[in-house]
């Protein structure tokens, strides 16, 4: 065969190999960018992972809100049921108390009520994670819609498959324990706060995002700080309305955060006497953070270099001892390079206020004794990942599809691996 036939066949098998991949491309970017689909099938992949690390049936040894749920049941805001681990509870005045924030533990009542404090928070965290990634891809969805951003349906599933195999959110959904439900249910709160803020106007639009903002402040409480952009968002898209209207709509979005400020002072105060005592400075903490916290408290400087090395630059592979105290967010979910890419255009209000959103909520978190361990990868940042998500999207718009696929193998490689690491490690 002569060199002119070995190049055409070449091609040939080339172009061939690329149809290929487009194909696969478009039915999997296809599939993730339906909510019910995609949310369905990410609590199938959740409930293996599961499996792997135990029978997700029981609860978790680490299942605070189900004793708080029951607490509430019956009245009071002491655990009325001690359990069997008291790691990290407040203890105060011969009480044992949560110095979590309480809205899981309400979302748990009803289910704590009918099958007990042993209800499975394994069981709610994977039908949670399920959930958050149909909101996703609901979010991206209604984001393109309205011009937020500007993605095929391929590529929003695309992002959609990404965040829910290749980041932080995959090795939270399938344990239980409370810190991982705890953050589950404040990323579902703020994913519905940017739904409703983009999706709805007037007075829906501001009442329903300032309800679903309080909603993860009593999750999380510096998850306040994300209602940044839709505040500033649903502002810009009433500019139009008077001075009176503006005023209007503005008390409308905060009144209710405003109420949950106040319901967390007042649930305070009936625990510990003082509205700004959450339980923190009584709660029983793990030994390796008491010489700190004796010295530093829970939020200062000092804990930053940690924080950021272990939040951003870390890479946890080949594994090692200090692998379980975090990694980089970018070199483990490398998608996220994308919001380098999103600044400029007529859209550049929108990803300065996302990154100023972003900014915010991530202080606290530097500041935070502790990066978050046991973890794989860095599990905080799963706060911001919401406005994170929307900034992606407005990066990998400039992004091939080739390359937006191979990073997003990548990240799954990465957190699959990780998440069955830390199967094995909280099966200890």
């Amino acid at each position: 065969m002569s060199r002119g036939s070995t190049s055409t066949v070449s091609f040939a098998e080339q172009r061939r190999h690329t149809k290929k991949l487009r194909s696969l491309e478009q039915k999997v970017g296809l599939f993730w960018e339906s909510p019910s689909k995609s949310g369905l099938l990410a609590f199938a992949v959740y409930s293996v992972f599961s499996l792997i690390h135990g029978s997700p049936i029981p609860a978790s040894s680490l299942a605070y809100y189900n004793y708080l749920a029951d607490a509430f049941n019956h009245g009071q805001l002491n655990l009325r049921i001690v359990p069997a681990n008291v790691l990290d509870l407040s203890f105060f005045q011969g009480k044992y108390f949560l110095y979590w924030s309480p809205f899981p533990a309400v979302l748990l009542m009803p289910f704590v009520a009918v099958f007990g404090e042993g209800f499975s928070d394994v069981v709610f965290t994977l039908v949670v994670g399920g959930i958050n990634v149909a909101l996703v891809a609901w979010l991206l969805r209604i984001a393109t819609a309205r011009r937020v951003i500007r993605l095929s349906r391929v590529r929003r599933g695309t992002l959609v498959l990404f965040f829910a195999l290749g980041t932080v959110h995959l090795t939270l959904s399938p344990f239980g324990r409370i810190w991982f439900t705890g953050q589950l249910v404040g990323f579902g709160c703020l994913a519905i706060a940017y739904l409703v803020s983009i999706g709805s106007r007037g007075y829906r639009g501001f009442i329903y995002t300032g309800l679903a903002i309080s909603a993860a402040l009593l999750t999380r409480n510096h998850l306040i700080f994300a209602g940044l952009w839709p505040a500033v968002y649903l502002l810009r898209q009433h500019r139009a309305e008077s001075l009176r209207r503006k005023l209007a709509l503005c008390v409308a979005g905060i009144t209710p955060i405003a109420l949950a400020v106040l319901m967390l002072a007042v649930y305070n105060f009936l625990r510990f006497g003082n509205m700004l005592d959450n339980g923190i400075p009584h709660h029983l903490m793990h030994p390796a953070f008491v010489a700190d916290y004796q010295q530093y408290g829970a939020f200062n400087l000092h804990y930053v270099p940690i924080n950021f090395f272990y939040q951003y630059l870390a890479y946890p592979l080949p594994l090692r001892p200090t692998s379980s105290l975090g990694g980089s967010l970018f070199l483990l979910s490398p998608v996220f390079f994308a919001v380098f890419w999103a600044f400029g255009g007529n859209r550049k209000w929108t990803a300065v206020v996302l990154l100023s959103t972003i900014a915010l909520i991530a202080t606290p978190i530097l500041l935070l004794m502790g990066t978050g361990w046991v973890q794989f990868g860095p599990r905080y940042t799963l706060d911001f990942t919401v406005p994170l998500l929307l900034l992606t999207a407005m990066g990998i718009q400039k992004w091939s599809s080739r390359i937006v696929l191979l990073l997003t193998v990548v990240s799954m490689a990465h957190y699959c691996f990780g998440t069955l690491v830390l199967a094995h490690i909280l099966s200890k």
